[in-house]
C-alpha cells in the first residue's frame, strides 16, 4: 500500500467513524494536527501508533488493510449481531444485502 492510499482509507475509516482529524488526534494523546499531517502524506505512523489507530477505529490491521471492505467496524458489528440468528433469518439477511449489493 502506498503512502497516498494509506493516507486516503484513514480519511476513509475516520470519516466513517464520524470523527474530525482533530478529534482523533487528541483521541490519540497526539498533537491536534496529527492525523491531519498522516492524510495530507506530510508523515506516517509508527507501528504502535498504527496500532492505537486500529484500536480507535474498532478494526485489526488486517482490516485496515482490506481495501475491498468500506467499513469493517460496521462488518464486524454485523456480524456479531448475525451470530444468533438461526438458519431462516440468515438466508433472509443474505437476501437482503444481495438485493442492496444490485442497487
Amino acid at each position: 500500500m502506498e503512502k497516498a492510499e494509506f493516507a486516503r482509507r484513514l480519511a476513509d475509516l475516520r470519516m466513517n467513524k464520524g470523527f474530525s482529524a482533530r478529534d482523533m488526534s487528541l483521541s490519540l494523546g497526539q498533537s491536534a494536527s496529527y492525523i491531519n499531517n498522516i492524510e495530507n502524506c506530510v508523515s506516517f505512523p509508527s507501528m504502535t501508533v498504527f496500532f492505537y489507530i486500529c484500536d480507535f477505529l474498532d478494526i485489526t490491521p488486517k482490516e485496515f488493510f482490506d481495501m475491498e471492505t468500506r467499513s469493517p467496524a460496521k462488518m464486524n458489528e454485523l456480524l456479531a449481531a448475525a451470530k444468533y440468528l438461526d438458519d431462516v433469518q440468515l438466508d433472509s439477511l443474505i437476501l437482503i444485502a444481495k438485493g442492496l449489493k444490485k442497487q
